[in-house]
């Protein structure tokens, strides 16, 4: 086939621009914001550009059609559109926007649609120059984030505006997307044969990424053409797709809410003892290049908050894989952060010592930690004797049992109990022991 092929000769547009829908209707997913009666539909059938709309933030991951969407705004809406991204924008081109915007509103009764891409990496002094335009109307803003604007957007802004947040794009979605890019003219127009296969190929790899999915059938459609005999129609096949894709595009910022999903989702994996969960959750960190050190630390405190008592070992077993990842780096440190992960998630869970810590706490900051027992205070500096400190101290390993029975807590607290054993593994034996002890120390009967 011939390189020059419309679509497939280098200097076209990338398949995602060429396959940009251009209304509503053509945008993949998303049904429950454009439905008819919606913000988004209202914004772009007023094509009068007249009628009164709020400002919206569009949260949502990557490649699931933020852009998209307000740009078939752009196209259908009545009113002026101006895309910024707050990558090379700064609070001159925002004050640029509303003085135009206010103008156009004064001289000719329309409003304006303000596009900003990217709004999180705006500062605090950037998003408030916005405030002015969207609370008098001179601007409708559509804001796009890929980060919690609960986080990332100030809170004036963000109460002033609607928050719609975008689904990742279902496997059906992306079939449809694909089937789409291959016969439209915009597209492949027909020139190239994709098998069932392959298709399946690039959604799976695409991970609900509408953009991706369309790079990596763009990709596989100019390896089918260079391998093609010059008269035959190229066909993609799966093995095509696997060449020119090397492998899947995890969506992960390590700096956004996939980074705390997934280390969530990691922990209570754990916690809820699904080894094979636990391990694909991860992989995905390890393949996504997440920092080795941050999930050995997150094993640590799994060690030390869930399994607990249960299982002592795993605490060590957790701090030795930490140590393995400093001393032979990656990828190699993959091999004992999955140890440990396999360790902890198969050991028995206690949150015992866990809960113990933190009702002793709750007390303290109550107020309810009273004087030391005289008996229990330093008798070693000058003149402490003479205050009473140390009378009466019974010394545990003068006596058979190496227990004995002594007031430790102070009077406001005697008898209370903060760690309470569970019947899980290690955790059993412990139990028992604790009760014959805490009967001898606190001289129980009966």
């Amino acid at each position: 086939m011939p390189t020059s092929a419309p679509g497939l000769h280098p200097g076209s547009s990338p398949l995602a621009v060429r396959m940009r829908p251009r209304s509503l209707d053509e945008v993949a997913g998303q049904r429950h914001l454009l439905g008819p009666g919606s913000p988004l539909w209202s914004l772009a059938s007023d094509t009068e550009g007249t009628k009164g709309s709020v400002s919206v933030i569009l949260w949502g991951p990557p490649g699931t059609g933020k852009t998209t969407i307000a740009q078939a705004i752009a196209h259908s809406s009545g009113r002026r559109f101006v895309e910024l991204s707050a990558v090379t924008a700064g609070v001159k081109d925002v004050r640029q926007v509303m003085e135009e915007a206010l103008s156009g509103r004064d001289l000719y009764g329309l409003s304006t649609v303000l596009f900003l891409d990217e709004i999180h990496r705006f500062t605090k002094a950037q998003q408030d120059a916005l405030l002015p335009g969207v609370e008098n109307g001179w601007v409708i803003l559509i804001a796009a984030t890929t980060e919690n604007p609960s986080f990332s957007v100030i809170s004036p802004l963000l109460s002033r505006s609607l928050l719609l947040t975008l689904e990742q794009l279902s496997d059906e979605d992306l079939r449809i997307l694909v089937d789409r890019a291959i016969e439209d003219p915009r597209g492949l127009g027909g020139r190239v044969d994709v098998d069932d296969a392959a298709k399946d190929a690039i959604v799976r790899l695409a991970s609900g990424d509408a953009r991706r999915a369309l790079t990596a059938l763009e990709a596989a459609a100019f390896s089918a053409a260079a391998v093609a005999d010059e008269d035959a129609r190229p066909v993609v096949t799966d093995d095509i797709v696997s060449t020119a894709v090397d492998r899947a595009l995890l969506r992960y910022d390590k700096n956004g809410d996939e980074h705390y999903d997934v280390i969530s989702a990691f922990i209570k994996s754990i916690r809820g003892s699904d080894v094979d969960a636990a391990l694909h959750y991860l992989a995905r960190m390890i393949e996504a290049g997440e920092d080795p050190r941050f999930i050995a630390r997150r094993l640590i405190i799994s060690a030390a908050e869930d399994v607990g008592m249960a299982d002592p070992q795993g605490l060590p077993i957790a701090v030795a894989a930490a140590d393995a990842v400093q001393l032979i780096g990656m990828p190699e440190g993959r091999i004992p952060l999955a140890e440990a992960t396999v360790y902890l998630a198969t050991a028995a869970k206690s949150n015992a010592a866990y809960n113990g810590i933190n009702a002793a706490i709750a007390d303290v900051r109550a107020g309810a930690f009273g004087r030391v027992p005289k008996h229990l205070r330093d008798a070693h500096y000058a003149g402490a004797k003479k205050l009473g400190h140390g009378k009466g101290y019974k010394y545990p390993h003068d006596a058979d049992l190496g227990v004995v029975q002594q007031q430790y807590l102070p009077d406001e607290l005697s008898g209370a109990r903060y760690y309470q054993p569970t019947t899980h593994g290690n955790e059993r034996d412990v139990g028992s022991r604790l009760e014959k002890l805490r009967r001898i120390i606190r001289g129980i009967t009966g």
